[in-house]
């Protein structure tokens, strides 16, 4: 079984590091509380995720590759609307923090997430990281199909 542990932040400001960017466009296949089924186009690839309800900092996750034409079939029966962002890496203090700018029904919405090795691991905070929402579910993004940022 796959773990993910990951923690998500606001920004405090726009200084974090525009470079190192993927576009990318996901959907869900199933977004309920207790599992949710993704289908992602990163780049040139296509996804396919599944994730389980989280715990604290941590779910079960399984990731695999799939054919990029699948993933885009795949993307036209998901619940809509579909996700659209930009995902700029960022290395700081030895770890990768994920910026993600959200376009589309979340536009405006930037959020940071970092994927730990246990829920109590230590890291710093980046100047540009704000408040933490790990436990806010409106920030996960299966919610932001069914409540879209400019909603709220």
């Amino acid at each position: 079984m796959a773990n993910e542990i990951e923690r998500k932040f606001l920004l405090k400001n726009n200084t974090w590091p525009h470079d190192n960017v993927m576009k990318y466009r996901q959907g869900y296949l199933s977004s309920v509380k207790e599992r949710n089924v993704r289908v992602r186009i990163a780049g040139e690839k296509g996804w396919l995720t599944i994730k389980g309800s989280s715990v604290g900092a941590s779910r079960m996750e399984f990731e695999y590759e799939i054919p990029l034409q699948d993933a885009g079939m795949l993307l036209d029966i998901c619940e809509k609307p579909l996700i659209e962002k930009n995902r700029y890496k960022v290395i700081d203090n030895g770890f990768t923090w994920e910026v993600d700018e959200f376009f589309g029904e979340n536009q405006g919405l930037v959020i940071a997430e970092i994927e730990l090795e246990s829920e109590d691991q230590e890291f710093t905070k980046p100047d540009w990281i704000g408040e933490e929402v790990t436990d806010d579910p409106r920030y996960y993004n299966a919610s932001l199909v069914k409540n879209p940022f400019k909603m709220w």
